[in-house]
């Protein structure tokens, strides 16, 4: 690492007030290394990758995502397959690529860890999708897709209320949207092995991360950032029972096997809306950030990104 800059994002997680003095503790860690290294608050997501990429013309050879794992995503974008090494500083709220990485969760330790890191080149996620205003874009993704009762959580969680109480917000959108979310179901197309099923489910994640940290911890087994594909969530059920007990499940780090919820690897999936539902919008996120709507494809973009992880 010889010059590197951290974006911060000053509205991510609940620690406003210490987030530049974090970021400020970190820069010191670099250039006391012999970095050099600056620093910069985003001006927003759609500005983020735009910086991210300002900073690679200047000759950065890392870019530290300095927030949660909706600041990671929005670097990420601008890094997909140049040699630009993505380092995280974790001062969000959930921080799932952080755990999965096994970085330290306060900011000075993380930049030392960065300093030792290797560098660990690994494939990204890609989804397409419908925005908000009707355009079809795509984005780049490192912890996960999902579409449906998650993807609407998102679009309900106001982000003042997010940032003020964090993890508790969630919790309580989530529990209001499993006791009331009407669950429909839309279309599916998952190619696995070269093969193509047909289905009708009322959620769909696809998973990059073995460890989201966190309440949700091990949300899909068997999925990892070492494979080439992507590990599929796909609930076929509209039953709150079996929501429940899924989430429980990875609570506990058990094996249960949840009637109605099936895990399987695949390198593609095709999303769209069933004609039963003509008025229906089901939302897609992505790395916890709401992106749109239905239709969406999601496949994997292969050795595309430097991560800096490990010692």
């Amino acid at each position: 690492m010889r010059k590197a800059i951290l974006l911060y994002n000053p509205y991510s997680g609940r620690r406003r007030k210490q987030r530049v003095a974090d970021v400020e503790a970190s820069l010191v860690v670099l250039r006391k290394a012999g970095v050099e290294a600056s620093m910069a608050e985003t001006r927003g997501s759609s500005d983020t990758a735009t910086q991210a990429g300002q900073a690679i013309t200047q000759g950065c050879d890392t870019v530290f995502a300095c927030g949660g794992d909706g600041t990671v995503h929005d670097v990420l974008q601008a890094l997909v397959g140049t040699e630009t090494a993505l380092g995280i500083i974790p001062l969000g709220t959930a921080n799932s690529l952080a755990h999965d990485l096994g970085l330290p969760l306060k900011p000075e330790a993380a930049a030392q860890a960065a300093l030792k890191a290797k560098l660990r080149r690994v494939a990204v996620g890609r989804v397409e999708y419908c925005d908000l205003t009707g355009q079809t874009v795509a984005r780049y993704f490192t912890v996960a897709v999902g579409i449906g009762v998650d993807a609407h959580l998102f679009y309900k969680l106001n982000p003042v209320v997010k940032r003020h109480f964090g993890m508790a917000a969630y919790c309580a959108r989530a529990t209001w949207l499993w006791l009331t979310h009407p669950l429909e179901k839309f279309a599916v197309e998952i190619t696995e092995d070269g093969a193509v099923r047909r289905m009708d489910v009322s959620q769909i994640l696809a998973v990059r991360i073995r460890d989201f940290g966190g309440v949700l911890r091990e949300l899909a087994p068997g999925a990892s950032l070492d494979r080439d594909d992507l590990r599929f969530v796909l609930f076929h059920t509209r039953s709150r029972i079996a929501y429940l007990r899924y989430v429980v499940r990875g609570l506990l780090r058990t094996n249960w096997s949840v009637p109605g919820i099936e895990l399987v690897n695949g390198s593609h999936a095709g999303c769209s809306l069933l004609s039963t539902f003509p008025g229906s919008r089901i939302y897609v996120e992505a790395d916890g950030e709401l992106l749109g709507t239905l239709p969406a494809q999601i496949t994997m973009m292969r050795d595309t990104v430097n991560l800096l992880a490990g010692g």
